[in-house]
């Protein structure tokens, strides 16, 4: 029959494309892409049915999130967030773990757990940052307690809105608001205790994203630049009271180099030569340990416990090194520092020049600059980005920090606040999340260009060219096929087997089916098993309806997707720390049904 071989045809491309993402013999995206044109090609689907992806909810709802995502993250206001976690937990990788996990798995109960990653992923990126933990130890984790706490609440997930609808059409009784939350507190729980216990040997120690190193890191390392800042106040009747950077001997006789000094509130970022010490205040020095400390013994000073006042100096996001060279047009060229003013110009500290292969430190403020002399400084990015604008210099080292627009930060929350508002209401998550996006274009958060940049269109052809599969599935009935004759198996077994099928069937269908269109196919098979074992329908339908969420093994889940070009996760990270929480996940789920709910 027709049908029978169109089954055949699309369970041979389900086996072909589970082969290619295992071995990992394309990048998954193509491997999506492959897959996409097979059903085209073969017949099953129409052209139209196979480019349904790139409509789909889950498509279009990724690309706002990214957008919105990337909108949050130029204002800075996840830099606040981070410091909140941080200050709350430290750097210890479990605790940032489980704060993070409880989060976001909580609010997944009551949003669209793609929301509720969104919301927490920039912040994340911003802790894995400043406490060097690798950002693939901490973003599967909050997908993973994304998806579990989508099982909380009846309203966590699509597929547990729809299970309602399909109890109620089969005249069952519907389930409460919190019938679920039981199995999926549980699982929210042994979520987060499986990445504490088994973290470490199930997540990539390196992720793919951070093997390569910042241009930053490479300069301080090429260099031997070290980005220890040491603050000492100055003291009532401290000699160095009345003289100035230069007099003081400072560059010279210790080899220190000031980065910036406080005047009350006010801050001077490298203050130039003239600048004369008063009493109260605090320097910030860039320079090894023992020189501040013979400083500070010299001129009385009292060393401090890095001021609020001087934050933005050691915040990677804030400051950093540059490379500076000099073209042939340079107004500096034939001059030195002090008759150029740099410091006045720029606010930002000379460190070394590299002149004829020599390497001079200290004080060369009468340093003539020639042509082909380097120059390294320290200071904010703010100012680097002015000194790259003139056409005195060309900054060697690529500024990787974009600048953030604190002014926007209302409007990007607002925005992202009515997206999340709308799904509240019952708008489709897609309509949105796109509306979001959409007021952030509009009230200048960012701009169109900026949006269409921060779209990662490898997770968006991964997820348009599976969606096609899962179609392919219900209308060819493969699914149905598949089901049909699981089921027929362990007809007349016990009540145990009934519910391990009905789990692991629900597992497997979720990876390459939407959660929605899996429920739609297991509801009538599982109603019509019940009522021949005798059982009561309800409870086996919810188990399908919860196990549809075990989407682990590969990046297939929208919430899997987004994170892995953030994580840079491949397929076999899925694969290695996925199982394991499949199996947790299967072996709770059935246990729990079995014991509490059958």
């Amino acid at each position: 029959m027709e049908l029978d071989i169109q089954v055949i045809i699309v369970l041979g491309i389900l086996v072909t494309t589970v082969i290619m993402m295992v071995f990992e013999i394309f990048r998954i995206d193509v491997v999506a892409i492959i897959t996409m044109l097979a059903l085209g090609w073969s017949g099953i689907l129409t052209t139209d049915e196979m480019l349904k992806g790139f409509s789909s909810n889950a498509v279009i709802s990724m690309i706002a999130v990214m957008i919105l995502g990337y909108g949050i993250t130029t204002t800075g206001v996840m830099e606040k967030f981070s410091e909140f976690i941080l200050r709350k937990v430290g750097n210890d990788k479990n605790k940032i773990i489980g704060l993070i996990s409880s989060a976001v798995g909580t609010l997944s109960a009551f949003m669209q757990n793609i929301g509720a990653a969104a919301l927490f992923l920039p912040g994340t990126i911003e802790i894995s940052r400043k406490t060097k933990i690798p950002v693939s130890q901490l973003v599967m984790p909050l997908g993973f307690a994304a998806i579990l706490g989508g099982s909380l609440t009846m309203v966590g997930s699509g597929h547990l809105i729809l299970i309602n609808d399909l109890l109620t059409a089969a005249d069952l009784e519907p389930y409460g608001l919190f019938a679920v939350t039981p199995i999926g507190a549980v699982l929210l729980i042994a979520g987060i205790l499986y990445f504490f216990i088994l973290g470490k040997v199930v997540l990539p120690k390196v992720s793919g994203a951070g093997i390569k190193k910042s241009s930053q890191e490479k300069l301080m390392e090429t260099l031997r630049l070290s980005k220890n800042i040491w603050y000492l106040s100055i003291e009532e009747g401290s000699p160095l009271v009345g003289m100035t950077a230069e007099t003081s001997g400072i560059w010279k006789n210790f080899q220190l180099n000031i980065i910036a000094i406080s005047i009350g509130q006010d801050i001077i970022y490298a203050p130039w030569r003239e600048t004369a010490f008063q009493v109260g205040q605090i320097m910030a020095l860039l320079g090894r340990e023992k020189d501040v400390k013979a400083m500070g013994e010299a001129f009385g000073l009292k060393e401090e416990i890095a001021p609020a006042i001087f934050s933005r100096l050691d915040k990677p996001e804030d400051s950093g090194f540059a490379e500076v060279i000099f073209p042939a047009s340079s107004e500096i060229i034939g001059k030195s520092l002090r008759e150029y003013g740099f410091r006045r110009r720029f606010g930002l500290e000379p460190l070394i020049v590299f002149h004829n292969g020599e390497e001079i430190k200290g004080d060369f403020s009468d340093h003539i600059f020639q042509l082909g002399d380097t120059l390294i400084v320290y200071g904010l990015w703010d100012h680097i980005r002015s000194l790259k604008d003139g056409s005195d210099f060309i900054v060697a080292t690529p500024i990787e920090v974009e600048p953030k627009n604190q002014s926007k930060t209302i409007p990007a929350v607002a925005s992202f606040a009515l997206g999340i508002f709308l799904t509240f209401v019952g708008v489709p998550i897609a309509l949105a999340f796109l509306t979001g996006a959409l007021a952030m274009i509009l009230s200048r958060v960012i701009t169109i260009q900026q949006a269409y940049e921060s779209i990662d269109w490898k997770v968006v052809f991964l997820l348009a060219g599976l969606i096609p599969l899962g179609i392919a599935m219900q209308k060819t009935g493969a699914a149905y096929f598949l089901a049909e004759n699981v089921m027929g198996l362990i007809e007349g077994q016990s009540p145990l087997l009934l519910v391990i099928a009905i789990s692991v069937l629900a597992t497997v269908f979720s990876l390459f089916m939407s959660n929605v269109g899996a429920v739609v196919v297991l509801a009538p098979l599982v109603i019509g098993m019940a009522e021949i074992a005798g059982l009561d329908p309800r409870p086996l339908t919810l188990l399908a309806a919860v196990s549809v969420s075990n989407s682990f093994v590969l990046p297939t889940h929208q919430v899997n997707a987004l994170m892995m070009s953030t994580g840079g996760y491949k397929n076999k990270d899925y694969i290695r720390a996925g199982s394991g929480m499949t199996m947790v996940f299967l072996v709770l789920t059935v246990l729990v049904f079995y014991l509490f709910y059958l």
